[in-house]
């Protein structure tokens, strides 16, 4: 599961890296938490994992209290929304949006399917059960403690798999509703983390050939290129 799921994944975060609006909706994440659970870090796990999550993109530290100060204001005002909809060769896809204007996002995502050729929005709930949400924290293998170690001490904090991936770095692996108590564990054992998130995993991933793959990765990079589009899942191994 795994591997080849963070395998996509790196190369979808690394065209990530080149693009100018990832501080934009690393701030949207950071004003969504604040929002939700109040602007003192120390008091709002969320919060403290988006900002950990955009000082591992490098955001400055202006623009990380910019974004907690605009969850008082009145363009602080956002929704988080999901799409679902449904590519050539059976690729699936699912959408997560933070948008101060949703009449805007649902156009422009409907845009990006009506002009491939073979791809259709679809209502909401037909996709969903096609993926499962996973809590995912990567980190560097810690100098504390060995990795079976470690994961003896995270079971208790809702650990499902813990792998090593391909540059190197620790895996970790749970349901989403235990993202809590595992951004809780890693605090304890005083492990920093490089990210931590919340995302979908295709409980029925697919293989395409390379010329398919090429093909929807342009509908997939229209996607993810809008600004109001906060993360994208497809069910492509």
């Amino acid at each position: 599961m795994g591997r080849a799921f963070e395998y996509r994944r790196a190369a979808k975060e690394k065209r990530w890296d080149k693009m100018s609006k990832i501080f934009p909706k690393l701030a949207k994440a950071i004003t969504v938490a604040a929002k939700e659970g109040g602007s003192d870090p120390a008091m709002n796990a969320k919060l403290r994992t988006a900002i950990a999550n955009a000082k591992a993109q490098n955001m400055p530290k202006d623009n990380i209290d910019a974004a907690i100060k605009r969850a008082s204001g009145k363009d602080g005002q956002f929704s988080e929304i999901t799409y679902e909809g449904k590519a050539a060769n059976g690729v699936l896809i699912f959408i997560e949006c933070t948008t101060d204007n949703p009449t805007r996002t649902i156009a422009n995502i409907k845009s990006y399917f009506n002009k491939t050729p073979g791809s259709q929005i679809v209502p909401n709930g037909s996709l969903e059960f096609m993926f499962a949400r996973k809590s995912i924290f990567v980190l560097a293998k810690p100098d504390s403690m060995n990795v079976q170690d470690l994961e003896l001490e995270l079971i208790d904090y809702g650990l499902e798999e813990l792998e090593e991936n391909e540059g190197g770095e620790i895996v970790v692996y749970g349901d989403y509703k235990d993202f809590g108590r595992l951004n809780e564990g890693f605090e304890k054992l005083e492990i920093p983390l490089i990210k931590a998130t919340l995302q979908r995993i295709p409980t029925s991933p697919i293989t395409l050939t390379e010329e398919q793959i090429i093909e929807a990765e342009k509908l997939l990079d229209k996607i993810e290129e809008d600004d109001d589009v906060q993360a994208v899942y497809t069910n492509i191994q």
